[in-house]
């Protein structure tokens, strides 16, 4: 059998991550209320292009075999495989196939994983692997949703053998508050987590020369609408008022829990447990989850061969991929499981990784990382630009969001290994190993 080849990272860019502009959320913003999400992914994957087209002469975009996009919410703009539609919108040549992947919160990671593997086994030299999701303009379930509303469904939404499996499935939220219960966590420890999640972002944010290195504006027509999502009418023209809108930064960090501590600290105490009351022992809330936001985000990988030969440099190659299963009830800890296998395949432990990567879905389940593999809640290498509960959880971007953010940190910071690991409903846990070169 031949050997495998080496898989490396060219560039990784992402966009601003707005905030959800649902109808009850609207007070919040929603800077990509009006924006689609294949808008969003056009952009990261056009200049994810672009940029190794200014670095190289001799790259041609042609030769990019398959673009894996993750998405969860498959319907409206972003079904149809927004992953192929998105290359022909971006204007990338023909022959470069595509597809979209869903594994839940997982799906933007499995993107990266499955073209990895993939140029490893020779199936390519190049690659994208993406993620998008427009958490606007579908929130999560929606799909199901749908099925459920059609009058006249030609039979039963879910299997009667799904019935008994039910009962072993709970809400995400739910789930978290279970491994406090588990592990013995506190509301405090939670709130300082995500206190500090904001302070890290609030401050990457701030370093404008690294952050719009891997931060790509999104410009889009903006169609003005009422609160109840009607058009507003320019009286002039008698049409609906548009104009041109670029949005350059993430819209959920909150700056003053940097900025204010004490009076930032004393709002994220105040707020209300969601899943469970308070008089039940309620311990998560919206301060110490992630944020509902849309998104996208794009990584160009190649072989090592065809890098030498484009005389590329490359950020970092993949060293291992995994993924496992775990009990579906605490769904949240499954990549723990994912990431001792990638880990062990990559041949290096905890203590040689220098950007630990969990995907801050709440604040439980990344505590509940840090016991299991024995460092320090505010250990300094864990999610060092931030994380999902300050920038936002995407869901199908996810993955290429913090993938994006770990690649540049090792780059920006000299560093030399990264581990990342996702949780995924259902019990499914995924997690990468990189080092930088």
């Amino acid at each position: 059998m031949a050997n495998l080849k080496e898989c490396v990272v060219i560039d990784a860019v992402r966009t601003p991550v707005g905030k959800s502009g649902r109808k009850q959320m609207r007070k919040l913003g929603g800077a990509f209320r009006e924006c689609s999400a294949q808008d969003l992914l056009v952009t990261v994957l056009q200049e994810v292009v672009n940029r190794t087209k200014d670095r190289c002469k001799d790259f041609d975009p042609a030769e990019i075999e398959d673009c894996h996009v993750g998405c969860l919410s498959q319907i409206g703009e972003q079904g149809g495989n927004i992953g192929r539609l998105a290359v022909l919108m971006a204007g990338l040549p023909i022959q470069v196939a595509g597809a979209t992947v869903d594994r839940y919160c997982n799906a933007g990671l499995q993107a990266i994983n499955t073209v990895c593997n993939a140029i490893k086994v020779g199936d390519g030299d190049m690659m994208i692997a993406a993620g998008v999701e427009s958490m606007t303009h579908y929130r999560m379930g929606v799909t199901i949703e749908i099925c459920a509303g059609v009058k006249n469904y030609p039979g039963p939404i879910f299997s009667p053998k799904f019935i008994p499996l039910a009962s072993e499935l709970v809400p995400q939220g739910e789930s978290a508050e279970m491994i406090c219960d588990r592990y013995g966590f506190t509301r405090e420890e939670m709130d300082k987590f995500s206190v500090w999640s904001h302070q890290k972002a609030t401050t990457a944010m701030r370093n404008e020369d690294e952050y719009f290195k891997r931060v790509v504006p999104v410009t889009y027509l903006k169609k003005h609408t009422d609160e109840n999502m009607e058009p507003i009418i320019d009286e002039a023209t008698g049409k609906q008022k548009v104009n041109e809108v670029t949005v350059a930064v993430d819209q959920a960090v909150r700056s003053q829990y940097l900025d204010e501590p004490e009076k930032a600290w004393e709002k994220i105490c105040s707020l209300k447990p969601v899943f469970r009351s308070k008089r039940k022992g309620g311990r998560v809330t919206a301060g110490n989850a992630s944020q509902i936001v849309d998104g996208a985000a794009a990584t160009l990988l190649m072989s090592q061969e065809k890098a030498d030969e484009l005389g590329l440099k490359p950020m970092a190659r993949i060293l291992s991929t995994a993924v496992a299963g775990d009990e579906p009830k605490i769904m949240l800890l499954a990549p723990i499981p994912a990431m001792r296998k990638t880990l062990k395949r990559a041949g290096i432990t905890i203590d040689d990784v220098d950007c630990i990567e969990p995907n801050e879905a709440f604040a439980s389940p990344c505590l509940a990382f840090a016991k299991d593999f024995g460092y320090d809640f505010d250990d300094p290498r864990q999610n060092p630009t931030g994380g999902a509960i300050a920038i936002g959880h995407p869901i199908g971007a996810s993955g290429v969001i913090y993938f994006t953010e770990m690649v540049h940190y090792l780059k920006n910071n000299n560093k030399q290994y990264g581990a990342q690991l996702m949780c995924g409903g259902g019990g499914v846990g995924i997690s990468t190993v990189v080092e930088r070169l």
